[in-house]
């Protein structure tokens, strides 16, 4: 059991989802949260990640670090998605290991299914087709954590649960128009949209796929209370439930911040996998289940937003 006291691990905690597993496990009334920037400890190099354990003492770790970003820095990055989050991950999960550590909990994302799966995608449809050629070294990567997880449990009777994520979004998101995942990028077009008062609204391919969204924060409570269960599944999918176009994402965007435009779409690039909505009964089988719609996820987002820039 992870208790308050306990020493828990957050990797990852200046990013999207590592600043809201803090930012929860705070509120929860966690005492000994640990955290260290990249400067001080690389994940990838396996004898820091190995002696950090052993100095830390740690009793649970939630791994939020990896190297992520949407569909342009997948396709033009490749060879660091691929490298970097092997080996975080490879690192991180047998350092658990090594250190006796029980409880783990390590994340990924819905992209490890394959491009055509049926609708919505079930934990038992991994590695039953092609990957979207976009992000796979990505999904690669996290797929073979997740068997590392499962080989770990297996063979050494660890309860290692890995957590699958639909699109998320919230404070601390990546809005770099190059890198980040298309629901910032849509957020960060339409508010320049408005600042420099537009015409269009410009978004890549024809705005036809469909993307689950979910608020960052349900995600860090699902990391918490898993670190907390029993589970005799190892892949859990964490969703809502619910999806939209991206153009009905687009439309809702320019709506919430009362902005008027024509929206273009440019279809000499890439759409991605068409539809992509989990299948979220495991975990609702379990007693979770998320709380933010995304009215109130969006409102709370453009606050930290606009918190943020203004500093």
């Amino acid at each position: 059991m992870v208790k308050n006291k306990s020493r828990v691990f957050v990797t990852g905690h200046k990013g999207l989802v590592g600043s809201a597993v803090v930012r929860k496990l705070t509120e929860r009334g966690y005492k000994n949260i640990i955290s260290v920037t990249k400067k001080k400890l690389d994940l990838r190099n396996q004898k820091e990640v190995f002696n950090f354990f052993q100095k830390k003492k740690i009793d649970a770790v939630i791994n939020a670090a990896g190297h992520v970003g949407g569909i342009f820095a997948n396709n033009k990055y490749k060879a660091d998605f691929i490298y970097d989050n092997l080996a975080i991950q490879n690192n991180i999960i047998h350092a658990c290991y090594k250190n006796k550590i029980k409880s783990l909990i390590f994340l990924g994302s819905s992209c490890i299914y394959p491009k055509n799966s049926k609708q919505p995608i079930k934990e038992k449809y991994l590695l039953t087709g092609e990957l979207e050629k976009t992000n796979e070294p990505y999904a690669i990567a996290k797929i073979a954590g997740i068997k590392m997880c499962e080989s770990y449990n297996f063979q050494y009777k660890t309860n290692y649960k890995c957590l699958m994520p639909c699109n998320l979004y919230g404070p601390n998101d990546n809005y770099d128009l190059k890198t980040s995942h298309f629901f910032p990028a849509l957020i960060l077009k339409a508010l320049t949209a408005k600042k420099n008062k537009k015409n269009e609204l410009t978004l890549w391919g024809s705005g036809r796929p469909k993307r689950e969204l979910m608020y960052v924060d349900d995600l860090a409570d699902a990391c918490i209370y898993f670190l907390n269960k029993k589970t005799k599944d190892s892949l859990i999918n964490i969703g809502t439930g619910h999806d939209k176009s991206i153009l009905e994402y687009a439309k809702f965007i320019l709506k919430k911040i009362n902005f008027k435009c024509k929206i273009v779409l440019d279809k000499s690039k890439p759409d991605g996998t068409k539809r992509k909505i989990i299948d979220n009964s495991i975990a609702l089988s379990y007693g979770w289940k998320p709380k933010i719609d995304l009215d109130e996820g969006f409102d709370l987002t453009l606050k930290s937003y606009f918190s943020k820039s203004n500093k």
